[in-house]
């Protein structure tokens, strides 16, 4: 669990995944995917993929979900990949976030590697490489 700036208010993990999704959702950011990682790996709890129609947006995504996780006295998020766009990293401790574009989250399916499938993104694939 996270505690929360001077309130010491205390947001679970799934609070956390839930404020990044409503935030993500806001920026209509597409094919949203949430992994549960529990029984996986001790990094965190969950992990959230998402794709934003190009650098820029991807860039803002990821600055609103920092800003979002501030509001709320969250401030120990971190974005890593801001500056180029393709791929963004937000580490929020419970919840890691992978923004990409289109083409890089295509290229780079980090969901198979976690066992998820996704044949929309398998198709693109198909068609770009």
């Amino acid at each position: 669990m996270a505690t929360i700036g001077t309130a010491k208010k205390t947001l679970s993990p799934s609070e956390m995944l839930s404020l990044v999704k409503s935030t993500l959702e806001e920026d209509k950011a597409e094919d949203l995917v949430t992994i549960e990682l529990t029984d996986k790996t001790s990094m965190a709890d969950y992990m959230l993929i998402a794709t934003g129609s190009s650098s820029r947006r991807v860039a803002a995504m990821a600055e609103h979900i920092v800003e979002a996780l501030k509001e709320a006295g969250q401030g120990r998020a971190a974005a890593e990949g801001k500056e180029q766009g393709d791929w963004v990293l937000v580490d929020t401790g419970d919840v890691i976030v992978h923004l990409f574009r289109s083409e890089v989250r295509a290229f780079y399916n980090i969901e198979e590697m976690w066992g998820v499938e996704n044949p929309a993104l398998k198709q693109q694939a198909a068609r770009l490489y």
